[in-house]
């Protein structure tokens, strides 16, 4: 028994950082989030007032199904705009502390024609 406690051997099995096999895929998030957006979007016209009930249930529905993919240590940050096509652009900016070695990005553009 060492000075702090029973020393079992197990040591500290804390960790910060996903293992190997649980690494950010973002081929598998973008085919996760295409499919979503495939399913939830196809054939539904733009109306302007059910844009911001549709933006929110489409991002906690994304967000759900990565957390089933089990990417552990990892906080999914999910973003959705919907915009009706009128031939005009959209410029989008966003800041955060990036780890280059464990985090990542995926990104998908439905369009309804």
């Amino acid at each position: 028994m060492g000075e702090l406690g029973p020393d079992d051997g197990a040591g500290n099995t804390y960790s910060l950082r996903p293992g190997l096999q649980h690494r950010f895929k973002s081929s598998t998030v973008k085919e996760c989030i295409r499919a979503i957006l495939k399913e939830k979007l196809t054939n539904v016209e733009y109306v302007p007032e059910e844009i911001p009930q549709l933006t929110k249930s489409l991002s906690e529905t994304i967000k759900n199904r990565l957390k089933e993919e089990g990417f552990d240590r990892y906080k999914m940050v999910v973003q959705v705009v919907i915009g009706e096509q009128r031939g005009e652009g959209v410029n989008m900016a966003a800041r955060c502390f990036w780890d280059a070695d464990t985090d990542s990005y995926a990104h998908d553009v439905f369009m309804n024609f």
